[in-house]
């Protein structure tokens, strides 16, 4: 994989994450659904995810650089995966052992009880509020951060077994040596 078409790999990453973003954007503000806390992060991943790959499109990093960027596309498109996959949980559970609000995040006492209360969830994160093709928005979250979790995941296995077989120096690697 030359570092050209890892560009335009990013560059496909971040326009289908800009698509997903707008789709959330259109969802909140024209049709008026509110996004609950376990969305907002959902989001937040997503944003991060459009970020990286907008920087790593335009700056075209060389080999390492590319696996860097990929790694931390991987990151936040699990966390993002993690995050909708917790929420199709909480919507498949009844409503009974859900809290009926989420604590004000200003009053907690350090980001990992914050990140705790939105974890454990509430009632308004387990609604299904709007579903297309009888999925709900974080299916189809988890879906989207599912395909660019493989995507991200073959460009990465493809960077680094360019690295191994091709290694920066020049010299031909050990795993060249082998296989001949």
């Amino acid at each position: 994989m030359s570092l050209a078409s890892s560009r335009f790999s990013f560059l496909m990453a971040s326009t289908a994450a800009a698509l997903a973003f707008g789709i959330a954007s259109y969802l909140e503000y024209s049709v008026g659904l509110t996004p609950c806390s376990l969305c907002v992060l959902q989001r937040l991943c997503l944003l991060l995810f459009l970020v990286n790959g907008l920087i790593a499109c335009v700056h075209g990093p060389g080999q390492k650089g590319s696996i860097v960027y990929g790694a931390m596309g991987l990151v936040f498109a699990s966390a993002g995966m993690t995050l909708a996959w917790r929420q199709v949980l909480m919507q498949s559970r009844s409503f009974e052992r859900l809290p009926s609000c989420v604590a004000p995040l200003d009053r907690a006492d350090s980001w990992w009880c914050a990140l705790r209360s939105v974890l454990d969830g509430a009632v308004d994160c387990a609604n299904i509020t709007w579903t297309l093709f009888d999925l709900s928005i974080p299916e189809w979250s988890l879906l989207f951060f599912l395909a660019v979790s493989i995507a991200m995941s073959y460009l990465l296995l493809r960077l680094v077994w360019n690295a191994l077989v091709r290694p920066l120096s020049g010299d031909t690697s050990q795993l060249v040596r082998v296989l001949d």
